[in-house]
């Protein structure tokens, strides 16, 4: 099985690619601009880099992007610009990446390999905040941040090239997916920032009284239920969340943080403006059209994952 990752070296990435290591006879080619504005590093592949191909390029490079799809099994894209300010502070760039981006993978798939199946990575937060009790994929779209409205759009090209051209498009949106090789960036994912504040043993910053609540699902979830939909010929052509089960206010995943990493204090601190105009506020996802087709169930509690994680902290920090 040939495949290709997108955005191979960022946190689902590299997760991701450790996930298709594990399968036999798996060939693995990874794409990563190492955009610095992204935090980008080797330090989730460091200890595979010798079993995988990989190659720090864009895929905004029609050329690379062309002979890259050639030839693939199964390509999945996590490249993205997924922080949230960053893309209210440069709109443009977001758009490159996250609009133009994808349609240039679509064409260079549409052109070169039509027979591949190609797996979106998609955003909860495209829908803005929740109208009613339970988010599901009827849920209208009113996105807050320019990040969560190409994430959107993004998706519909995806399920365009499915209807128009046949290809075999597969779209999950994931909600704060935390684990191993995290960046430690308040930007890109709450819970792994709150993780590596932790484990430097510093304050973990809760806005206001911390009552708005997220699910929650650890990465290597996320994987299992990635390579599974490449699999899985009924979820060609439309979008599914991928989500946990567990539902938790922003305080209580804090503390449960504090309390498995034995590490770290809460404070809670007064929200800044920028961040209370986007923010999503309550919402409780359900992922059950998905798992009545696939069966897939998370295997990993919040409490669980973090020990995971912290084991591979540790093992990091070992000489």
């Amino acid at each position: 099985m040939n495949v290709l990752v997108l955005g191979g070296a960022g946190f689902l990435g590299s997760n991701l690619v450790r996930r298709c290591l594990v399968e036999p006879h798996a060939h693995v080619t990874v794409l990563d601009s190492m955009e610095p504005r992204l935090h980008s590093t080797l330090d989730g592949l460091k200890d595979v880099l010798a079993r995988i191909g990989f190659i720090q390029g864009d895929m905004l490079n029609e050329r690379l992007i062309g002979e890259l799809v050639c030839g693939q099994d199964v390509i999945f894209n996590c490249a993205a610009q997924t922080s949230h300010p960053l893309s209210i502070k440069e709109p443009l760039f977001d758009a490159q990446i996250n609009c133009l981006g994808n349609l240039k993978v679509l064409e260079a798939v549409r052109r070169y390999n039509p027979t591949a199946v190609i797996v979106y990575t998609s955003s909860s937060t495209v829908i803005g905040k929740a109208v009613g009790d339970v988010v599901d994929e009827t849920h209208g779209e009113r996105p807050l941040d320019i990040y969560s409205a190409n994430k959107g759009v993004a998706e519909k090209y995806y399920r365009i090239y499915s209807r128009v051209h046949d290809l075999k498009t597969v779209m999950l949106r994931f909600a704060n997916l935390y684990g191993p090789y995290g960046k430690g960036y308040s930007e890109f994912g709450f819970i792994n920032y709150f993780i590596d504040l932790a484990r430097r043993d510093g304050e973990i910053p809760v806005f206001g009284a911390g009552d708005q609540t997220r699910n929650v699902l650890y990465v290597e979830d996320a994987c299992d239920i990635l390579l599974r939909s490449a699999f899985e010929p009924r979820l060609i052509g439309e979008v599914f969340y991928a989500v946990s089960d567990e539902h938790l206010s922003v305080l209580e995943i804090a503390q449960t943080i504090v309390r498995v990493l034995g590490r770290g204090r809460v404070t809670q601190v007064a929200w800044p403006d920028e961040r209370r105009r986007i923010e999503v506020e309550r919402v409780l996802i359900s992922s059950a059209r998905l798992r009545e087709i696939t069966r897939w169930r998370p295997r990993y509690s919040f409490e669980e994952g973090l020990a995971r994680t912290k084991e591979v902290l540790e093992r990091s920090l070992q000489p």
